[in-house]
């Protein structure tokens, strides 16, 4: 039986090893705010502003992870309003981007470009801009204090880079398919349900993980502006809770920020091999 030939080492060792030292130097950058912050966390109070500072923990205990509780009441409650919010907003958000993507991947008609560039202009304003006619707007429709003063914001900001990102993928689906599903006499809402939605699911995966974190992470402003209600403050509030007049509660604060992102992480976790077909998708041609 023939061996199968062997591959090519194209890299010295000397090269292997600065490859790896700089992929050691980046992850290095990448995760020591979230190791130190873990730290933090660990560290009675008293110990985060010795001199000289240590960076390990002496007698450390996960003690703030049960005070934090106590210090900000409800903190259950953000971190549900937090979850809430951003899964109604992604899913909204799927719901428009979805056929508009398809549109935009498939189709020629006026101001297309003029439209995709618009949807980039959007990207380019940050959310304190718009806050005063966001706000003008919010209580004209009657919707201040309530979910979605939050989810509207959220889903307009989000719904242009959702379309950017999906309609990259859905174009490089051969128009073939579609094709071959119009001379069977399918409609364009068939061919985009029955046959577009399987293939595209790797990418629908992507932009569902991507929007769902970006509004997880935007709700401060917008829920400060448009929220006067505890009720529906999400997590970033609830973390600027352990702010106080006097003092900062870092080791509660990191603690609770590490609780406040579990359900997101989790979402991740679960996600992360669509995710990873997502992105790599359409990179080796068929």
């Amino acid at each position: 039986m023939r061996e199968p030939p062997q591959l090519i080492n194209r890299y010295r060792w000397y090269e292997i090893v600065g490859i790896y030292c700089g992929i050691g130097v980046f992850l290095t950058f990448v995760l020591a705010p979230f190791v130190e912050g873990f730290l933090v966390s660990l560290k009675p109070l008293s110990q985060l502003f010795s001199s000289p500072y240590r960076f390990i923990p002496e007698n450390g205990s996960f003690r703030a992870y049960v005070t934090m509780w106590e210090s900000v009441l409800g903190f259950g409650r953000y971190i549900f309003n937090s979850f809430f919010i951003s899964t109604i907003v992604t899913a909204v958000v799927l719901c428009m981007v979805v056929p508009a993507a398809y549109a935009f991947a498939r189709f020629e008609f006026k101001g297309r470009g003029t439209l995709l560039g618009a949807f980039l202009a959007v990207n380019m304003f940050s959310g304190a801009v718009l806050l005063i006619p966001l706000f003008r707007l919010m209580r004209t429709l009657g919707v201040l204090n309530t979910y979605f003063a939050m989810i509207v914001p959220g889903v307009a900001f989000l719904i242009p880079s959702a379309i950017w990102l999906l309609r990259t993928y859905m174009m490089r689906i051969p128009k073939e398919l579609d094709e071959a599903a119009y001379v069977d006499g399918a409609s364009h809402f068939y061919t985009l349900r029955r046959v577009i939605l399987p293939i595209a699911m790797p990418g629908i995966t992507v932009v569902a993980i991507t929007t769902f974190i970006g509004s997880y992470a935007q709700q401060f402003i917008f829920a400060l502006t448009f929220n006067a209600k505890s009720e529906y403050m999400p997590l970033p509030v609830g973390l600027y809770a352990y702010f106080g007049r006097q003092e900062v509660i870092w080791n509660e604060l990191m603690a609770a920020s590490f609780v406040g992102i579990a359900p997101a992480m989790i979402v991740i976790f679960f996600l992360q091999r669509y995710l990873v077909s997502g992105l790599t998708a359409g990179a080796v041609k068929q």
